[in-house]
């Protein structure tokens, strides 16, 4: 008998988390408890107002629902996240939580603050594990255990803002003000999920991130380029890093699949772009790969006729890359043939790299070590 892996589902151990949820999902959760249709939608809206706009994580502190349904509720589900494996923080102020969402099934979200603004983006995975294998980026290397539930996605913000303490969401000069789907996984194999998590986090009675304040990056799913934004209307971000097919097979295989005039195709066809409204090409340096001028100047052409802004991102280096970063000289060189053709390449301060944190470095181990695996690293260590 054939089985399949069913990517949609999380396993839910004990009581369900109503933390995280949309609107909709409380509406019907409520229902399926007894509540009728009318009084359901009233509760949904005060329960999401409690859990994402004031960050709540005991019914008894939400004072406007009766306590015989306080008690209700939590009898039957909690408020909780789910547990933080690990959390890091970098000499540069990254942060970077390892969140457990199952049995051996772990993911990693990183805030980045912008020393300048005093504003900062979290960085979210939208699965655990990728099946993309770019060359350059870690994640790459760990097999896809299973895509993340759009609650999934919602509670990495909600961890966030519980480590900033920023709550109630719409607190003035609040740090997180920006989310970006760049973390573990292709968001565009995950869609459903992404479009439902996008809306809860833009809700705005309950987290309050404006469409505008959320980009999502995939690596060339061109199918659903044009869906992903008449869906959410999220900005767009394209994982490019080659100008030149043969080149972008090697290093970003779903070219193959995919090739740049096809994704090119797509990108044109993404709704309302505009000069307020640029696509985010992300471009890492590769020593001697794709860092020359020509390459340079093709990406120019490339990019011709697209409201576009380009990142250049050093290579940031992880245990068994093939790859170095391109020399300082190089990347600005790069970046000077974009900037005369007009289009703003910002080069990207490499951030949390000491923590694993930084672009493309992003690796969870979530499988399980085989009983040999762990007498040899207890034997290691012993022997250290």
């Amino acid at each position: 008998m054939k089985t399949t892996l069913d990517l949609s589902r999380a396993p839910s151990p004990g009581m369900t988390s109503l933390a995280g949820l949309s609107v909709e999902k409380l509406r019907e959760t409520l229902i399926e408890m007894g509540l009728p249709e009318k009084q359901a939608r009233m509760r949904a809206s005060q329960l999401r107002r409690w859990l994402h706009h004031a960050g709540v994580q005991d019914f008894a502190d939400m004072t406007n629902v009766s306590k015989d349904m306080r008690a209700e509720l939590a009898s039957r589900f909690t408020t909780k996240r789910p547990k933080i494996a690990e959390h890091k923080i970098s000499v540069d102020g990254t942060q970077k939580w390892l969140v457990e969402f199952g049995p051996n099934v772990e993911g990693e979200s990183v805030f980045i603050p912008n020393v300048a603004s005093g504003t900062g983006a979290l960085c979210v995975s939208s699965q655990v594990g990728c099946t993309l294998n770019c060359t350059f980026c870690h994640t790459g290397t760990q097999r896809l255990v299973r895509n993340l539930t759009a609650q999934e996605i919602v509670a990495q913000v909600l961890i966030a803002r519980d480590g900033l303490g920023e709550w109630p969401a719409d607190l003035e000069n609040r740090k997180l003000s920006n989310i970006v789907f760049m973390g573990m996984g292709e968001p565009l194999y995950n869609l459903d999920n992404v479009a439902e998590a996008i809306d809860t986090l833009s809700d705005g009675e309950g987290l309050a991130i404006g469409r505008r304040r959320i980009t999502v990056s995939t690596a060339g799913v061109a199918p659903e380029i044009p869906a992903l934004g008449e869906r959410t209307g999220a900005m767009l971000a394209i994982s490019l890093h080659a100008v030149r097919n043969d080149l972008r097979d090697e290093i970003v295989p779903i070219n193959r699949k995919y090739d740049l005039q096809t994704l090119f195709e797509a990108i044109k066809a993404y709704p309302g772009l505009s000069n307020a409204k640029r696509v985010t090409f992300e471009y890492v340096m590769l020593k001697g790969i794709n860092d020359s001028l020509a390459e340079a100047r093709d990406l120019v052409k490339l990019l011709s006729r697209i409201p576009a802004k380009v990142n250049l991102i050093p290579f940031n280096p992880w245990p068994g890359a093939i790859y170095e970063c391109s020399d300082w000289d190089t990347i600005e060189a790069f970046a000077d043939v974009l900037n005369r053709a007009g289009y703003s390449s910002p080069i990207r301060t490499p951030r949390g790299r000491d923590i694993f944190a930084a672009c493309g470095q992003l690796r969870s181990e979530s499988v399980k070590l085989s009983a040999a695996e762990k007498r040899r690293q207890t034997e290691a260590s012993i022997a250290d």
